[in-house]
């Protein structure tokens, strides 16, 4: 089945942002992409198997929030990524961030 890979995951896939993977379940699936993948299901999965808190993963545009969450062989599995950092800057310029050069005095 299909299973989309958020950008700060492709590292995992060599780039890509479209996978295949089998399983019965979410718990299948997500052991078939590190399989495939090593490292991936860590990074989504912690140690009691729970989804990550700034992790979703979507089954057909729904919701999982187990990974017992049973599969299909047509169900296409989206995986996004919450992500966040950098500050605001001063009034009236961009955002600044620990990666950007400092705002002239």
């Amino acid at each position: 089945m299909k299973v989309f890979v958020p950008t700060p995951l492709r590292s995992y896939t060599g780039g890509a942002g479209e996978v295949e993977a089998q399983g019965g379940s979410l718990r299948d699936l997500l052991s078939d992409l590190d399989r495939r993948y090593p490292g991936i299901r860590f990074r989504m999965i912690d140690e009691q198997d729970g989804i990550r808190p700034h992790i979703k993963i979507f089954v057909n545009q729904e919701q999982a929030r187990t990974i017992d969450r049973a599969l299909g062989d047509r169900d296409e599995i989206q995986i996004i990524c919450a992500l966040s950092g950098g500050c605001a800057g001063p009034a009236g310029r961009e955002p600044r961030s620990a990666h950007t050069w400092p705002y002239p005095a």
